[in-house]
């Protein structure tokens, strides 16, 4: 059994009959009364997110998993077929396991949490950022360059992404995964 002071990002716990990743947490020390952590948690299982407050010193059943490298194969109907990297063993997940299916391109490697009691997928932990061919974008205006301008691009795995102006199509670009923002244009 861990407590609340345990919490940390990409923690699996058991919370109401369900197995839950924490996305984000906050600690808060009011000046009066307990002190609590806020948190916002999503099913591995139905991919629904949730916020929950536990009060200081709470005690949360932690999941035990290992990570494992997995490659990315292919994309089938809402599964999504990944590759083990150590021994060529094969799995298959549904979007809800994923954070931004996106984003995410064949043969990228991810990292997939695996429950240990039962050997079970949990979920999936993308990359920090992907580099990603823009497909589709419109001409960007010149002269607009005054503010902070963007506009969409579609990139190669189908996701739509907001871009500075000066991106045209057949530009890489470096997009965060946890975000799923521009972060910058790569040098061929």
């Amino acid at each position: 059994m861990a407590t609340t002071s345990d919490i940390r990002k990409g923690l699996c716990i058991r919370y109401n009959h369900d197995i839950y990743k924490i996305i984000e947490f906050l600690h808060v020390k009011p000046g009066k009364g307990p002190a609590f952590v806020r948190t916002k948690l999503k099913s591995v299982t139905t991919g629904k997110t949730l916020e929950n407050t536990f009060s200081a010193g709470h005690k949360i059943d932690e999941v035990r998993v290992e990570t494992h490298k997995f490659q990315f194969l292919y994309q089938d109907g809402d599964f999504y077929h990944f590759m083990n990297t150590e021994d060529y063993s094969q799995i298959r997940l549904v979007e809800a396991a994923l954070d931004t299916p996106g984003l995410l391109k064949e043969g990228e490697i991810v990292t997939v949490l695996i429950n240990t009691e039962d050997d079970s997928p949990l979920s999936v932990e993308m990359p920090a950022n992907v580099d990603l061919e823009v497909t589709h974008t419109e001409p960007g205006v010149k002269g607009n360059t005054a503010t902070n301008a963007t506009k969409p691009a579609t990139v190669e795995t189908g996701a739509e992404v907001n871009v500075p102006l000066f991106i045209n199509e057949g530009d890489k670009i470096r997009v965060e995964t946890e975000k799923g923002t521009y972060k910058e244009r790569l040098k061929e």
